[in-house]
């Protein structure tokens, strides 16, 4: 730099001069300003700085030397700074082109690991360091990977069996033959976690049906039970429900049929046998009988469902806690047992029965089952039904069993991806699906990894769930288990369960967070039934309007309520014609490949989208969850809540807090995204403190004012009891219908709790305490 202002100076003012020397002195009114600058070349007398005269004068000038070499410097630096911008705007343009967003239309964001591509799809050059694999490349490997051979190959490991219970030695080696496939397929590390939990299995006597006229005739005497059902003996008129929903009890009580202590009669189908119990629990029945809905074909009819009649998950002897080594609790049970006998019917039965009942015919919409369908019997009929249960509880050990593959970067942040192993019967649409599917997503993502320099930023783990059919006990016991980190660090739970059990139509489950990359996953994934198509061309454009609520009997559901981890559970099925073999004993791959003769390329699908969620969540740098999706949820809520506000004004009270809560909560949501547009996305520390807080926002959605253990589902979307929003617009509409019968205490809390918890979660979204909006 010294050489370089000589020769500037030489070039522009003629001699150097050597340096600059300061004096600054302090004015008395403290202003420093007054600079005094004197040159040192003016206070030599001799020519050059620091040079003896008597060499001054013996040496000629060397001020031609000195041009030549400020040209040579001045050159250097301008090639170097032409050098540095030339590699500089490459690399920009590279990695806006690399860092874009991904959505497989041509933008291309880059993983820890593959190569560059230029737009025609030649390799533009060898780029030292690791291989960087584009989305799209992944996305068509996947599909590429994944067999149609190997899936049925998992498949076909059920078959000539005929029964997979929970505990039991078929469930026990099954379990151990996914710990040997995660084994060979060389995951980073497979376990399995032992939980020891209270079952109910068939007593040495059988379950019993009896009509009581002037004799007894046994109408069936079925091997299919009810876990948790009430043991015993007990009779009562029999009524029939339809689908045992609050609404059809309620239009029995409009007809003014005494309910209590009844035998009660349901279908299946449109809420979990759970749920049909306990409102008919809520009636005063003694006892319910439940069969097989309605079926196309005639096969069924003589078939009955085994179920559970739990309403909730896990082992309901140790609700809220995790049934680990035995470990001693206080002797409580869960508050879903449902205290009256309960015992699945074959349609066969059912049909003999109402033509046994005399009384009124069924309404319209109820008789599309059974010809001759009866309400109950007539006022003077001395028929009766006997009902008796000898089902026993049993202590079993149980395994789940786990694989993992560790992300390269944040390994303690993962998505799991999980499937039903046991069944009651043969259970192919049940839990051998989902299995198969498992198998070889795990199969084909380790493979990516091992041989094609796959590397996920995130882990991702397979897990395969014992006693299924007891309501996802072996999931949420490691739930419970694990409850105080799990939420901090899963993400995602993918669900396998029945992912086929027909052809025509989608059936989906899922959290808001997830909707905007399950659509891009079917916008990318070819329908089987017409390769030309999309996945997302059979769902239209408007399928969010039909996602169905998860249900208890679905694993995914204590995962999104208990725990609040986003979720996504999807599968494939006729609307017009349901698969009517599951649960029970006749759920064989025979009967599952004769419901559609496309089983394997429909599986093959099912198991591309899934992959297709677990790698995009695990390959962007940005965790694919939408959380301004809530924001519209919220939003929709409002919008029921205006039609009542005249209601809450007249007993004193108001929405506003509400309305300020979802706004707060949008303002937050619009924050973060601020947050996310304007971070850098190479900076890891921010990617991934802003990845935490889109974590967050489904448990942040759990109320925090009620205990897990006695409210465990509280999440105010998805979960039951009091606390959630359905809850509270019920008790609005109930209040418009008569307000005397509207606790208003009881309206006050919901009120407080839905407020405080949407603000909390608003709170939360935002980050840090000083950026909170206080306003409410």
């Amino acid at each position: 730099f010294h050489h370089m202002t000589d020769c500037l100076s030489t070039q522009f003012g003629g001699e150097p001069t050597s340096y600059t020397r300061f004096s600054i002195a302090r004015q008395t009114d403290g202003d420093n300003s007054h600079v005094e600058m004197k040159l040192a070349a003016d206070e030599e007398e001799g020519g050059e700085i620091g040079r003896p005269e008597h060499l001054h004068a013996s040496m000629p000038p060397p001020r031609r030397n000195g041009k030549n070499l400020c040209f040579v410097i001045i050159a250097a630096v301008l090639l170097l700074l032409i050098g540095f911008l030339i590699g500089y705007l490459s690399y920009r343009g590279r990695m806006q082109r690399v860092n874009r967003c991904l959505d497989g239309s041509g933008n291309c964001e880059m993983t820890p690991t593959a190569s560059y591509f230029s737009d025609d799809g030649t390799e533009e050059e060898e780029v030292p360091g690791p291989h960087i694999i584009y989305w799209p490349e992944l996305r068509k490997m996947l599909s590429a990977k994944l067999s149609a051979a190997r899936l049925e190959a998992n498949l076909r490991q059920r078959e000539g069996k005929n029964s997979f219970e929970a505990g039991k030695v078929e469930d026990e080696s099954t379990a151990s033959y996914v710990h040997e496939q995660f084994t060979s397929l060389r995951l980073d590390d497979v376990w399995n976690d032992e939980h020891y939990v209270r079952l109910q299995d068939k007593g040495s006597s059988k379950n019993q049906v009896v009509i009581i006229e002037d004799d007894q005739v046994e109408l069936e005497s079925p091997d299919a039970y009810v876990a948790y059902s009430e043991s015993g003996t007990v009779t009562g008129k029999p009524i029939y429900v339809n689908y045992g929903r609050k609404e059809d009890f309620q239009k029995i009580r409009a007809m003014h049929v005494p309910m209590r202590d009844s035998i009660i009669i349901f279908r299946t189908g449109k809420i979990t046998l759970a749920e049909k119990v306990a409102n008919a629990r809520k009636e005063g029945a003694a006892g319910a009988l439940i069969y097989l809905g309605s079926s196309n074909g005639k096969k069924a009819d003589s078939y009955v469902p085994f179920g559970h009649a739990h309403l909730g998950t896990g082992d309901p002897f140790t609700p809220g806690f995790p049934s680990f080594n035995h470990t001693q609790f206080p002797p409580v049970e869960s508050s879903g047992l449902p205290r009256i006998p309960v015992q699945t019917i074959s349609r066969e039965a059912a049909s003999k029965l109402f033509g046994k009942m005399d009384g009124e015919k069924c309404l319209q919409d109820w008789t599309s089952d059974i010809l001759g369908c009866k309400v109950t019997v007539s006022s003077d009929s001395k028929m009766t039904v006997k009902l008796t249960v000898n089902n026993v509880m049993v202590d079993r050990k149980i395994l789940n069993i786990f694989g993992v593959i560790k992300g390269f970067e944040e390994p303690d942040r993962y998505v799991v991806l999980g499937a039903q192993r046991d069944s009651w019967g043969p259970g192919a649409a049940k839990a051998g699906v989902g299995t198969a599917i498992l198998l070889e997503l795990a199969r084909v993502i380790s493979d990516m990894v091992k041989n094609d320099d796959y590397r996920p930023r995130r882990s991702i783990i397979f897990a395969s769930w014992s006693a299924g059919e007891y309501g996802a006990v072996g999931a949420t016991e490691w739930l419970e288990g694990y409850s105080t980190t799990l939420h901090a660090k899963a993400f995602t739970y993918i669900n396998l369960d029945t992912a086929v059990l027909g052809s025509r139509h989608l059936k989906i489950s899922a959290s808001p967070l997830l909707y905007s990359l399950l659509e891009a996953a079917l916008k990318r994934v070819k329908d089987p039934a017409k390769q030309s198509d999309s996945l997302y061309n059979r769902v239209g454009s408007d399928w969010i309007k039909r996602v169905v609520p998860l249900d208890l009997d679905n694993a995914a559901f204590p995962f999104l309520a208990y725990s609040g981890i986003p979720v996504v559970s999807f599968g494939f099925y006729d609307e017009d014609d349901e698969y009517s073999f599951l649960g029970t004993t006749a759920d064989t791959l025979a009967n599952l490949k004769e419901k559609t003769d496309m089983l394997y390329p429909l599986m093959h699908a099912a198991a591309e989208v899934a992959g297709q969620i677990a790698l995009r969540l695990t390959h962007d740098h940005e965790l694919f969850l939408d959380f301004d999706r809530y924001s519209d949820e919220l939003l929709s809520f409002q919008e029921k809540l205006w039609h009542f506000d005249s209601d809450v004004k007249a007993l004193g009270l108001t929405l506003n807090w509400l309305y300020f809560a979802r706004g707060d909560f949008q303002r937050a949501a619009d924050a973060l995204r601020r947050d996310i547009a304007n971070s850098d996305r190479e900076n890891r520390i921010v990617r991934r403190a802003l990845n935490d807080r889109m974590m967050k926002v489904e448990y942040d959605f759990l109320s925090p004012y009620l205990s897990p253990k006695d409210a465990p589902f509280r999440h105010i979307f998805f979960g039951k009891g009091s606390h959630t929003l359905q809850s509270l617009l019920e008790n609005l509409e109930q209040l418009r219908a008569n307000k005397t019968s509207v606790d208003v205490n009881e309206l006050k809390e919901q009120l407080a709790l839905a407020t405080w918890t949407i603000k909390g979660a608003a709170n939360a979204l935002v980050g840090d305490i000083w950026n909170t909006d206080n306003e409410i």
